[in-house]
């Protein structure tokens, strides 16, 4: 069912305007998160392809009315399409994680002075994803998707602690669970704390947990 609704055109009396009054992109809302700029890239391409608008959430394509029958085939199939974003596959919408990760961190974080990609030794290899820090305490935060990132942040942390840094590691998954056996066990042995999941890390409201070690 799509609901698709007709009104006076903006362009005169030679056209219609097709929309939905927001209904669509209401719709998504429920099960799918437009609040990353990959998703909303995703978003702004399909209506672009499609020849559609957009204002303030509504929908509408402004066609002639001897087209009126193409015009609303036209806005039905984007409609489809964006209704059907939460259907995608999870590797079409998985380089959202970043984008999720870090507008967490802008957002809601600003307590701990974030910044991004900084590297502590003298090597670009090592850049940390977000440093962190509250009081006398430094935090190295990595967000991991796949097995390439849980391996280059294994070998990250242990050169910081060859070189002696003070800090605590916190490590945020896409899914934990996605990953190799030798790769978790490899993050598991040298990190201070992990979040299997972004949500997980989403809903702690203390990363300053007395278990995590002390930095002098």
């Amino acid at each position: 069912m799509l609901d698709i609704y007709l009104q006076p055109s903006e362009l005169g009396d030679e056209y219609v305007r097709v929309c939905d009054y927001g209904l669509a992109l209401m719709r998504l809302s429920y099960t799918f998160e437009l609040n990353s700029d990959t998703r909303l890239e995703i978003l702004n391409s399909i209506l672009t392809n499609s020849g559609i608008n957009e204002d303030n959430g509504n929908l509408y394509l402004d066609v002639e009315i001897g087209h009126l029958f193409e015009g609303v085939m036209q806005f039905a199939g984007c409609v489809q399409k964006v209704c059907n974003m939460r259907y995608w596959s999870r590797e079409t919408i998985r380089s959202a994680f970043y984008d999720d990760l870090g507008n967490h961190i802008v957002s809601s974080m600003q307590d701990y002075s974030p910044r991004p990609k900084l590297s502590p030794l003298s090597s670009e290899a090592f850049a940390v994803d977000w440093t962190l820090s509250y009081g006398n305490r430094p935090f190295f935060l990595f967000g991991v998707r796949g097995n390439d990132k849980a391996k280059l942040v294994a070998i990250s942390l242990l050169e910081f602690k060859l070189a002696r840094l003070q800090y605590v590691s916190i490590i945020v998954h896409e899914n934990m669970s996605d990953l190799g056996s030798r790769e978790q066990t490899f993050l598991t042995r040298n990190a201070d704390k992990q979040y299997p999941v972004l949500d997980d890390f989403r809903e702690s409201i203390d990363i300053l947990d007395s278990r995590l070690p002390e930095v002098i």
